[in-house]
């Protein structure tokens, strides 16, 4: 039967460790914060519950919140002006770009406005091209909480096979960068990929970042593997993840479990990497 790898125990560690540092650096700074300046536009449910969670544990890690709230009509040009303030804000170590955003904003167009010192998620072009190099870049924050359970586990990851499955541009793609930066041997599986589990049975670390509730099987699991479970689904109105975790559980050697495996760490990155671009601001000045 599989370890269980729990977010959220380790995420509680990282927590308490960001913050002693956050405190740390108050102290050192005559009563000068960490901030983290988090831009939402409309009302879109799942990012309202974002921003309330993120805004709580901001409290809770000893980091200034800015929530900046546009209204779902808000222009490109005015989201952009928003972030531009942001960037110029010493207040202001870390801006967050909510996601989704409306019907009709573009992502990139918007997130390529925001300083990439400041980027803590990863968003801008320029982060994830800092990342392709191998230069200093925040890698968004889910990707990041999963190589932080993954160094948890002990692996040593030069020789491995990591097999990710999904290739979106906030997890799968960045992960994959990371993955190549511990020195696996790294596939990366799309809608089109054919013989998915026979792909997938070759990995020493399989991680589902596709967004389709029980996609992966025991069927899809080498036995003895490391089995990551990105996924946010709702089957029959129960949350879920990308992989079916009983059955799973039965061959792999450590698994996440859907909710507190993956989800606790990336709100914990976010605050880890807000501090470490407080850090870096203030040493660049």
């Amino acid at each position: 039967m599989a370890k269980i790898l729990n977010g959220i125990e380790l995420s509680k560690q990282m927590r308490d460790m960001v913050l002693e540092m956050c405190c740390q650096y108050e102290l050192k700074n005559k009563g000068r914060t960490v901030g983290l300046a988090i831009v939402q536009v409309g009302d879109n449910p799942s990012a309202t519950s974002y921003v309330k969670n993120n805004l709580r544990l901001c409290k809770e890690v000893g980091i200034s919140a800015y929530h900046h709230k546009l209204s779902v009509k808000a222009t490109v040009e005015e989201i952009k002006d928003v972030i531009k303030q942001l960037n110029n804000d010493d207040k202001v170590s870390g801006i967050l770009l909510q996601l989704p955003l409306p019907e009709g904003i573009d992502v990139k167009e918007v997130s390529c406005i925001i300083d990439p010192k400041k980027d803590v998620d990863g968003l801008n072009p320029v982060s994830a091209g800092n990342l392709y190099y191998g230069f200093p870049a925040f890698a968004p924050c889910t990707p990041s909480g999963v190589l932080e359970l993954l160094k948890s586990t002990k692996v040593e990851f030069p020789g491995k096979h990591v097999v990710i499955v999904g290739a979106s541009n906030i997890v799968g793609k960045p992960l994959a960068m990371l993955m190549m930066r511990e020195q696996a041997t790294v596939t990366v599986c799309n809608i089109y990929t054919k013989n998915l589990a026979e792909i997938c049975r070759q990995a020493d670390i399989l991680i589902s970042a596709a967004g389709k509730a029980e996609l992966i099987t025991k069927d899809h699991v080498k036995p003895g593997a490391i089995v990551i479970d990105v996924g946010i689904n709702f089957k029959d109105k129960k949350l879920v993840g990308d992989v079916k975790f009983d059955e799973v559980a039965e061959v792999a050697e450590w698994i996440t479990p859907v909710p507190g495996g993956v989800g606790p760490m990336t709100v914990t990155m976010l605050m880890f990497n807000t501090y470490a671009a407080a850090i870096e601001g203030k040493e660049s000045k």
